[in-house]
């Protein structure tokens, strides 16, 4: 497989450097892409740039993963208007795990000669001096070089036009210098000639392959994949509630699977091409058959399927289309049984969510007791309103439709706690019974 040309008909290529394409073509090339520890988890954001590496894989050449174990304590200015808090060194450990986890998902560290590795560029920060940086490093580049780079130059140029940037410190602009030397170190240490990233790090790698014509002597590579976007031209990877993470605790899987189900058609027939790994025939016949019925979200449903089990598991996606035929009147009482309490929860998450103690719905004397004066007259102000609606059909608790107003309170509780109730088609309800 040719990186380019599977990047480019992917939409997910940007801008390489002369000679790149030449160099894959040539020899098994090994390339690296870095990964600063800023949270325990990567996001959706994160995953393109995953995607960059698994297609180098794919393509016979070598990935590496480095882990800026040393670079996460300073902070890249790229794409960045303000300097980010530093993290202690206990708190970058435990990202640094996390993010590891999540990247032996889709890279494959046992395959033989282009089996994935991963680095930590602490492990060679460690041990240098702020003196021997300067002197080893620091003198093979001017500072004329670092200013002409864009990252530099919007944020020191921020106060001359009004903008509400900041400045930037001596610790950001060194950061291209740092990063620069980790492309050195690797180039030496470990033959890596190509380096990757997302279209903002370009001014970063490509002061890397500087280093290492000056330092060296040596010829490297640079290619950057689009800056994923949505529709609107804003940043790929957040929902309303924030980032879209990877980890399961950040991000339920349940919620995971919506964000993508949600996606507009323009987003999905975009995105399936970059987060999947599904051929150019599928897609376009995917794509084909969306546009003949476009409600039945055939796009979304398969970009979504297919990034939900690689992220997570089969059995959450499962898990994920049961929680979601549940808004929509398709699932049934086993449906609301069989779901695990946080994504019962992350199902019903917006909606009310009313306590009754375990003594009060014990001594609840009929469902509409229940639906009114325990309740609080959330659900239904005064009992007589609570009996016409169940007269008229439209009242269900745990999915079945409520017949007898004076009947007994004699429900299942979900996870021996919870009860969904439905009033109406779109009202819903949590009674939790604590």
């Amino acid at each position: 497989m040719n990186l380019i040309e599977e990047l480019r008909w992917r939409g997910m290529l940007h801008e390489f450097m002369p000679g790149t394409e030449e160099q894959l073509a040539s020899e098994m090339t090994t390339g690296y892409i870095g990964f600063d520890p800023t949270a325990k988890s990567l996001h959706i954001g994160n995953l393109a740039t995953i995607m960059l590496l698994v297609h180098l894989q794919r393509s016979g050449h070598k990935p590496v993963a480095l882990i800026g174990g040393a670079t996460g304590m300073i902070g890249d200015p790229s794409g960045k208007s303000a300097e980010r808090n530093l993290l202690s060194e206990d708190i970058l450990l435990e990202n640094q795990e996390g993010i590891k986890q999540q990247l032996e998902k889709f890279l494959d560290f046992n395959c033989g000669a282009n089996s994935a590795e991963m680095v930590n560029n602490y492990d060679w920060f460690k041990e240098f001096s702020f003196l021997g940086f300067l002197r080893e490093v620091g003198k093979h580049l001017t500072v004329n070089y670092m200013m002409s780079k864009d990252s530099v130059k919007k944020r020191l140029n921020a106060d001359e036009e009004g903008d509400r940037a900041e400045g930037l410190s001596y610790t950001e602009f060194a950061y291209q210098l740092i990063q620069g030397y980790d492309f050195f170190h690797l180039y030496k240490n470990k033959g890596v000639k190509l380096q990757m990233g997302a279209s903002d790090q370009w001014g970063n790698i490509t002061t890397g392959t500087e280093l290492i014509r000056r330092m060296d002597a040596g010829k490297a590579f640079a290619l950057v994949g689009k800056l994923v976007t949505k529709a609107d031209g804003t940043k790929f990877g957040k929902s309303e509630g924030g980032n879209v993470w990877l980890d399961p605790n950040l991000t339920s899987p349940y919620k995971f699977y919506q964000f993508w189900l949600n996606l507009s058609d323009e987003e999905a027939e975009k995105l399936i091409k970059v987060y999947t790994l599904l051929p150019q025939e599928e897609i376009e016949k995917i794509a084909e058959e969306h546009k003949l019925a476009p409600h039945q979200r055939l796009l979304q449903k398969s970009l979504a399927k297919d990034v939900t089990i690689r992220v997570h598991s089969e059995e959450d996606y499962n898990a994920a289309v049961a929680a979601s035929e549940i808004l929509f009147g398709k699932g049934d009482l086993e449906t609301l049984k069989g779901l695990k309490e946080d994504v019962l929860l992350s199902v019903f998450e917006g909606v009310p969510q009313i306590e009754v103690s375990q003594k009060a719905y014990a001594e609840a004397a009929t469902v509409t007791d229940l639906l009114s004066e325990l309740t609080g007259g959330q659900i239904f102000e005064s009992k007589g309103e609570a009996k016409r609606m169940i007269k008229n059909g439209g009242v269900s608790i745990n999915r079945e439709k409520i017949a007898d107003a004076d009947g007994a309170v004699k429900f299942e509780l979900l996870q021996n706690k919870y009860l969904v109730v439905q009033k109406g088609k779109k009202n819903y309800y949590l009674i939790a019974v604590n």
